[in-house]
């Protein structure tokens, strides 16, 4: 018997779907949307094609491309009218990603998740609140506990306006305890977390820090992100935030990582979520464009080993694109 021609059995175009191990859905995919307070019309992304920073008063309506397309879950990251050293556009009332989510959840269906985080609001680009002199400082420090506060008070806003699922990006130790606290107490219990569990401190980021004006104007991330180098690390901080009450694990960024999704999604329960980030999604744009690669078909193969790899939910530039054919 030779059992070398098995495999080769069940590669036929008849049987080959009915054995098929992955499957990608647009029920598998976040699309992530960039509201601008500071314009009144779509501005391209030019590092990201077919993307666009869109004014409050487009928010609806490009929430309805996204969900033409199949897929209902988009993320909401704010670029405000005005940004100073605590960031406090972030937590404002008539906020950019307030006033957005109002709009959208009051006129749409789709399930609205917040990015909760400080880089785009403040005026020097890191996460949270600076120590003194940090501007002289090229390693950056940043005053853990008081963002702590600051990030329970964006987290609360943001579910007063009538988020579905809130999403803390910044690996400030203990967010994930601090922010669930401040939800139960003003009696947004149902509102769940998407925490970025493992979010790494990538080159991959680029085109995201270009189209939420998010740099840091001076130091790095180096020492609130992980170093691309450890693994291991990962499961650690997944379980901290496990810990302190998050609901769905985020792996950041997706593909240089897919070692770290299949650990996490060995060692947890949890629904894990993993981000193709910008940097991909360019990286692939622009092979196409030199034309050495087929744009639809890599883009499609990338989002496939992601959930291969273990991903419940893939957040990607790609889910329009991708979820109309699939």
């Amino acid at each position: 018997m030779d059992l070398t021609q098995r495999p080769r059995r069940l590669r036929t175009d008849g049987i080959r779907p009915l054995v098929r191990e992955t499957e990608l859905a647009a029920s598998d995919l976040i699309a992530p949307v960039f509201v601008d307070a500071t314009t009144d019309s779509r501005q391209p992304i030019e590092s990201m094609p077919g993307h666009e920073r869109v004014p409050v008063s487009e928010a609806v309506a490009r929430v309805e491309e996204i969900r033409e397309t199949g897929v209902e879950a988009i993320i909401l990251f704010g670029i405000p009218e005005s940004k100073d050293e605590r960031g406090s556009r972030a937590w404002a009332d008539d906020g950019v990603v307030q006033e957005a989510t109002r709009r959208i959840t009051s006129e749409t269906d789709a399930y609205v998740i917040t990015d909760v985080c400080l880089c785009e609001y403040t005026d020097h680009g890191h996460c949270g609140v600076l120590e003194d002199g940090a501007s002289e400082d090229p390693t950056v420090t940043v005053e853990n506990d008081e963002t702590l506060d600051l990030l329970e008070r964006i987290a609360v806003s943001h579910a007063e306006a009538g988020a579905d699922m809130v999403a803390p990006s910044g690996m400030i130790d203990g967010m994930v305890g601090a922010i669930r606290g401040a939800l139960d107490t003003e009696g947004f219990e149902h509102v769940p977390i998407m925490s970025y569990a493992a979010k790494y401190e990538s080159a991959f980021y680029g085109p995201f820090r270009d189209a939420a004006d998010g740099a840091p104007e001076f130091g790095n991330r180096r020492h609130y992100q992980m170093d691309p180098a450890n693994a291991r690390e990962a499961r650690t901080e997944v379980m901290l935030d496990v810990e302190q009450g998050a609901d769905v694990l985020m792996i950041k960024p997706a593909l240089p990582y897919l070692d770290v999704i299949a650990d996490i999604r060995r060692e947890f329960d949890h629904p894990v979520a993993a981000y193709n980030v910008s940097g991909e999604y360019a990286m692939l744009h622009a092979g196409a464009e030199k034309g050495w690669l087929d744009l639809e078909a890599t883009a499609y193969e990338s989002l496939l080993s992601i959930k291969r790899a273990g991903a419940d939910l893939i957040l990607t530039y790609f889910a329009e694109d991708i979820a109309d054919h699939l």
